[in-house]
């Protein structure tokens, strides 16, 4: 594999099983060269996560005909990434639902471009398998950990909602998944709020069950962020709309070869093939590229109003100015069900 620049940010092994020691300290970055596909004087600068959109893409064959120049960075989450592409380091990345909430609410400059639609099954409250926890009403006075600004952030409030309880009432501990994993694993928290493809390793590695997951309490989507400034410039408009085509192939094409995709994710994170599989059939491959459309913006206003009422952000904001429709196109609405895996 060729070497991958990676931009400052918390550095996160994902393979879970690794030794709690291993995944603790202090935030720390390098960066390792440049990494980039295709041909041509343009250049596109991506921001992505270890076994995300370059994986795929490679995977599905869709980075082979490039007429333009794609430069890849690596982040660990999305918030590090949307504060690239405020700066403008970066012209498009893909987080989850709840980044852009907080970018936004800090006044970044951001621009969501495209959405996609997925079973929240992955988004996860998890405690030991020997936990006395059954239920979320029983997360009272309770220790959890969570990645703040992510999308687990507000699955955790929605449920908290949803059992009566608000994040008054539980000790909360902001903390990346590296350090929560030590945590977890340490005893030093009673739950873990996370996402997928931590949820399904802790359960193939029978470290943990759940105790509620985003079912219900979550709008399961996923966007494309772009910085405003390549938005304006034709050609990068040009090659963003084309990028976003090879996604959304890539999207198709990892439901109809899970295994396959699978394998190709696990060498490219570390993780072991099982919990890659469980992940992609859980969460990963049920992904429908949708529209980004009145539907998704109320859902993602929503959010803005919940964290702005907390005050975890610092002002509301209307989360329709932070939207460009232009790449709609024929997509199918946001409320598009998750595609779904029926097992032979």
């Amino acid at each position: 594999m060729r070497p991958r620049r990676i931009l400052p940010a918390l550095l996160l092994p994902l393979a879970l099983l690794a030794t709690a020691t291993a995944c603790g300290g202090s935030p720390s970055a390098s960066t390792l060269g440049d990494d980039s596909d295709g041909k041509g004087s343009l250049t596109l600068n991506v921001g992505d996560q270890k076994g995300g959109s370059e994986a795929v893409l490679r995977a599905a064959g869709e980075l082979d005909d490039l007429d333009y120049k794609i430069k890849w960075s690596t982040f660990t989450s999305g918030p590090p990434l949307l504060e690239a592409i405020n700066a403008k380091a970066v012209d498009i990345g893909a987080v989850g639902n709840t980044p852009p909430v907080f970018a936004a609410g800090a006044g970044s400059k951001i621009t969501v471009v495209a959405a996609s639609h997925g079973s929240p099954a992955g988004e996860a409250i998890l405690v030991p398998e020997d936990s006395p926890l059954k239920r979320p009403e029983q997360l009272k006075g309770k220790s959890v950990a969570v990645a703040q600004g992510s999308s687990s952030h507000f699955q955790l409030v929605s449920a908290l909602k949803k059992a009566g309880l608000t994040l008054e009432d539980i000790k909360v501990s902001y903390l990346q998944p590296a350090d929560a994993l030590a945590a977890f694993n340490g005893g030093k928290v009673d739950a873990w709020a996370v996402w997928d493809p931590y949820t399904s390793q802790v359960l193939v590695s029978k470290q943990g069950k759940v105790l509620t997951d985003g079912e219900g309490v979550t709008n399961g989507l996923g966007f494309q962020v772009a910085a405003p400034a390549a938005l304006d410039d034709k050609k990068k408009s040009a090659a963003i709309e084309d990028y976003l085509a090879r996604l959304r192939r890539a999207q198709n094409w990892v439901f109809e070869h899970p295994e396959e995709w699978a394998k190709v994710w696990a060498k490219d994170t570390g993780l072991p093939y099982e919990a890659a599989l469980a992940a992609v059939k859980r969460s990963n491959g049920t992904r429908v590229p949708v529209a980004v459309d009145k539907e998704a913006i109320a859902s993602e206003q929503q959010i803005v109003d919940t964290f702005a009422e907390l005050k975890l952000i610092p002002r509301k904001v209307t989360f329709a100015d932070f939207v460009d429709p232009r790449f709609n196109g024929d997509l199918p609405p946001s409320t598009t069900p998750a595609r779904t895996y029926t097992e032979k």
